[in-house]
Formats: structure tokens, C-alpha cells, sequence
């Protein structure tokens, strides 16, 4: 254990000498370029314990730390002491091929240090950038805290494996009335997941701040402001009050919520027609209203939980309606992550959103 501990010691200290790197390029710079020349010696003096090839490491932690113009300066050193250690070596021995990589090496860290330069930011800052957005979508996407007799849960599975996902979820609870919009971008995984990350952050905060009835076309004028083309978005936007379990749908070209009546035991399509978002300049958008009663469930989803190129929407409700009768018995707990791995789409971004009043 002790030994364990010992090399998470070092592990965070390495971390913060890689912190402090990024912010003192300079520092960086000049601890890389005597790194090379020690190196460089090193192997002059020892070539049997020292290869020459130990010269690649300062070269890929350049590409981590240093700016364009500092790398491609450690690079042409880098490769000009490699020449100099292999060229001093005995004639029989090879030489060409190792400058050679070296080179290569070289070229490969600069053509990704290239483009990262285009962003305005060195080394690996660029993937944290996206990594902070990512976990700002998974933020926003957790529901609120409710009072004791309700719960909410919600899963997102994006398409390919990828952690970036053209469906996200943002809520909000507003004198005791939960506001949830489950949307989906179009397109799917990465290649949506800038654009969530963009109306993630508008939309939340339209949600809770304009009038119920006013999201809708709202999130419309701004998607419309966008100018993106072809591309749009599908909603379906619920209200809940918490004292009485009143609560509206409005949707915008999304599959309808389904509502589990406890008492009955039926599930019940919530149809609440309306176009997709950012098609049309002014469109008007229908609301269907409802009650959860104690024991009743609201389901959420986006049409990667019913659809796919077999099946269309309408069957994969009713197969998605089958999956959730399984979790009446356990009150829904934990059905939301159970649901996106049973009926989600491995080809299609898959969310789900459940809403459950709980027995008195």
C-alpha cells in the first residue's frame, strides 16, 4: 500500500509540473532544450547505455507544452544534436535511418502542433477546452432536486461510443414547477455535439426565465438567428407541477411522451404536434395536458430509443412501452439507464427522460 501511495504521490506531482508547464511556456521551452542537450551528451558519453533514440522524448513533450514557433525551434535543434550524436559514432554503424525518424518524428509534432495553433491555444489545451465543454453538457444535463415524492432520472447514450452527443437534456424548478426539455440536434454524435453545446447553453437559459408557453418559440427565433442551414432541432418541452402532477407537453417534430397510468396500468401516447425548430419563421405549437397521479410515470425520449431503419416510430414506442412495463415493479428506479441499454439505437444518439410520482 505504501508503494501505491508513493507513486500517486509522484503521478500528482508530475500533473502539477505539467500545470505549471502550460502556463510558463518560456520555462517549458528552455527545461526541454537543456533536457536535449543532456540527452545529446549523455549519449556522446555512453552510447551503449544511452541510445540516441531517448532524444524522441523531448520532442513528443514539446508537442504537449510548447507554442508553433517554440516547437518547430526545438525540433530543428533537436534533430541537428541527433545528426551530431549519430554522425560521431563508429563508421560501421547505421546512421541515415535514425536522423530519418527523427525528422519524421519531428514533422508529425509540428503538423499537429499546427493545427492545434489555429485555435489560439498550445499543446493539449485545446482537447481540455473540449473536455470542460463536455462536462458543462453532462452538468447541465442532471435533473434538479424534487421533493420527496417525485423522481427524475434521465440517461443519454450517444451514438459510436463517443462522449460528445446530439441529444441533451436541460431542466429547471420554478415555484414548484419542474420544466424539462429533451433535445435533439440533428445529426449525431461529434458531428452534433457543437451544436448541442451551443443550445444546451441558450436554452437553459431560456428554460425557467420566459413563460412556459414562450420556450418553444423562443429557442425557434434564436436556432433561427443561427442561419445553419438545413439543420434544426427537435424538442419536446414538459411542465410539471409539483402539488397537483398537472402537467403540459408541447413538442416540436419530437416522438410523443408516453404517460404509464398506475391505476389502469395503460400507457398513453401524450401527441403534441408542432414543427421541428429553426424551419419556419413563426410556427405555433399545440400543448397537450395531463395528470400524474400517484404511482404514474412520464417518459421523455428521443426517436434513437424507437426508430431505426426497420422499425418505425410508432412500433418502436410500443416496444419501448414493453421495456418499461418490466420496471413497474421496481418504481421505475434506475429505468432510465436501463432503458437507453435495452432499446437505445447503437447507431443513433438515444435519450431518455422519466419522470415518476411515487406512491403516497
Amino acid at each position: 500500500m505504501s508503494g501505491l501511495a508513493e507513486v500517486r504521490r509522484i503521478g500528482r506531482r508530475v500533473e502539477g509540473l505539467v500545470r505549471r508547464a502550460r502556463r510558463s511556456h518560456q520555462a517549458a521551452f528552455a527545461a526541454l532544450l537543456v533536457m536535449t542537450i543532456a540527452f545529446a551528451a549523455a549519449s556522446l558519453a555512453s552510447p551503449t547505455h544511452v541510445p540516441a533514440s531517448i532524444l524522441i522524448i523531448p520532442l513528443l513533450l514539446g508537442g504537449l507544452l510548447l507554442r508553433f514557433r517554440q516547437l518547430v525551434a526545438l525540433t530543428l535543434i533537436n534533430v541537428a544534436f541527433g545528426a551530431y550524436v549519430v554522425m560521431s559514432r563508429p563508421p560501421d554503424l547505421p546512421k541515415t535511418g535514425f536522423v530519418l525518424v527523427l525528422g519524421v518524428v519531428g514533422w508529425i509534432v509540428i503538423t499537429g502542433a499546427k493545427v492545434r495553433s489555429r485555435l489560439g491555444v498550445p499543446g493539449t489545451r485545446g482537447e481540455s477546452m473540449l473536455m470542460e465543454l463536455r462536462d458543462t453538457l453532462t452538468a447541465q444535463g442532471e435533473l434538479p432536486t424534487l421533493p420527496p415524492a417525485w423522481r427524475a432520472e434521465v440517461a443519454i447514450q450517444s451514438a459510436g461510443g463517443s462522449t460528445f452527443s446530439g441529444d441533451f437534456v436541460v431542466s429547471t424548478v420554478r415555484d414548484d414547477v419542474l420544466e424539462v426539455a429533451l433535445v435533439d440536434v440533428s445529426g449525431k454524435g461529434i458531428d452534433a455535439g457543437t451544436r448541442a453545446l451551443l443550445l444546451s447553453g441558450a436554452f437553459g437559459g431560456l428554460l425557467g426565465v420566459v413563460p412556459v408557453q414562450e420556450f418553444l418559440p423562443s429557442a425557434n427565433r434564436y436556432l433561427r438567428r443561427q442561419d445553419w442551414d438545413d439543420d434544426f432541432a427537435t424538442v419536446v418541452h414538459v411542465a410539471v407541477d409539483l402539488r397537483t402532477g398537472d402537467f403540459d407537453v408541447r413538442s416540436a417534430g419530437h416522438p410523443p411522451a408516453i404517460q404509464f397510468d398506475a391505476w389502469s396500468g395503460r400507457w398513453q401516447t401524450r401527441e403534441a404536434d408542432g414543427p421541428l425548430l429553426g424551419l419556419m419563421e413563426a410556427p405555433e405549437f399545440s400543448v397537450d395536458h395531463g395528470q400524474l397521479k400517484p404511482g404514474d410515470a412520464l417518459f421523455l425520449y428521443s426517436d434513437g430509443m424507437v426508430e431505426t431503419p426497420r422499425r418505425d416510430i410508432g412500433r418502436g414506442t410500443d416496444r419501448l412501452a414493453g421495456h418499461a412495463e418490466r420496471l413497474v415493479g421496481q418504481g421505475f428506479e434506475g429505468g432510465a439507464a436501463e432503458l437507453v441499454a435495452a432499446a437505445g439505437g447503437p447507431g443513433d444518439d438515444s435519450a431518455i427522460v422519466i419522470i415518476h410520482r411515487k406512491h403516497s
